[in-house]
């Protein structure tokens, strides 16, 4: 098991929240129609694009390894949240020349993405004021 630290600070702005990991600054905010300045992706982005960038990572690595003609990848994904469940559509789109075996187990491949299997799996989370 690996720990991450990341550390997000509220800014003056309305909504617009400074997102910092060990290397990298970013910037999350909401839309101008919920009140924010829409200067960045919204929390919910976020964690589709977590998903959408793991899963390329991890397709692109394997088919790597595996010395696939994988070409490109693009990975599609939309959140409905519902009343009393979250679904998250995700569509991959391989290109090159694969056989219909490899494509499958490319699909298998994506569905064990680490933030697939973190967003799959009980998640505890535990809040305390500092």
């Amino acid at each position: 098991m690996s720990d991450l630290e990341v550390t997000v600070l509220s800014t003056p702005e309305n909504y617009k929240t400074i997102l910092r990991s060990k290397n990298h600054e970013l910037i999350a905010d909401e839309s101008k129609e919920d009140g924010g300045g829409d200067l960045g992706p919204s929390p919910h982005e976020f964690l589709l694009l977590s998903l959408g960038a793991c899963t390329d990572i991890t397709v692109r690595m394997y088919a790597q390894r595996k010395k696939m003609d994988l070409q490109g990848i693009t990975v599609e994904l939309n959140l409905t949240k519902g009343t009393d469940h979250t679904e998250i559509q995700r569509i991959v789109k391989l290109e090159g020349n694969l056989s219909e075996q490899e494509r499958e187990r490319l699909l298998q491949v994506a569905n064990a993405c680490p933030v697939h299997k973190t967003l799959t799996h009980p998640i505890q989370i535990e809040t305390k004021l500092g």
